[in-house]
């Protein structure tokens, strides 16, 4: 019998093998035969897998931010039964990549993020995971202070692009990992939220 393709897993392969290079290069340095030579498989492999350079991409964007929301999503690890502004502190700083060993993922999401900006194809994608990320936002801030009301939506938008403006700083050396964590902190103290690193609970 003919040996049986999981096509999405190897898809999936790629994508790693796009981020790693994009880690190491940005994307200007990935090309179809080192992906191809990076993921141990044909360029043909390749090719059938997706049809040109920009779909590729845009798979491998799709698969970034699929880790980071998952991330997002999930419970603290030190909090089996966390508040919603205890979700709130560790979905902004999920966002931020300020964790250990995620550098790298924080060099391939600026990646893309700075491709998109000349790149339509992937700035469509792009900003909807960041509607995706803004809308959960704004439902943790309006389940942690009812009060917030229709401002939920204005606090998600602000604190989505602190998160996400704290990725550069850090990454290029103008913050610390901690310094940005405090800023984080400070931010969700001013609204009564727990501070990312939940050593205490703040009034509101």
């Amino acid at each position: 019998m003919p040996r049986q393709v999981d096509h999405e897993g190897r898809r999936r392969r790629i994508a790693e093998a796009v981020c790693r290079l994009a880690d190491e290069r940005g994307l200007e340095g990935v090309t179809l035969r080192d992906v191809a030579d990076r993921a141990q498989v044909s360029t043909g492999a390749v090719q059938r897998c997706f049809r040109t350079k920009d779909e590729m991409l845009r798979f491998a964007l799709g698969y970034v931010g699929e880790r980071i929301t998952a991330r997002v999503r999930a419970h603290p690890a030190d909090d089996p039964a966390p508040s919603p502004a205890a979700l709130l502190a560790h979905a902004a700083a999920e966002v931020a990549l300020l964790g250990d060993g995620q550098r790298s993922q924080a060099r391939v999401w600026l990646a893309f993020v700075a491709q998109a900006a000349v790149d339509e194809r992937l700035a469509g994608p792009l900003n909807a995971d960041y509607a995706a990320l803004e809308g959960l936002f704004a439902r943790l801030i309006a389940e942690a202070s009812p009060a917030a009301g229709p401002d939920a939506a204005r606090e998600a938008k602000t604190l989505l692009a602190l998160a996400d403006g704290l990725t550069t700083h850090v990454l290029v050396g103008r913050l610390t990992a901690p310094e940005a964590r405090a800023i984080l902190d400070a931010h969700l103290s001013g609204l009564g939220r727990r501070p990312v690193d939940g050593s205490e609970e703040l009034e509101p």
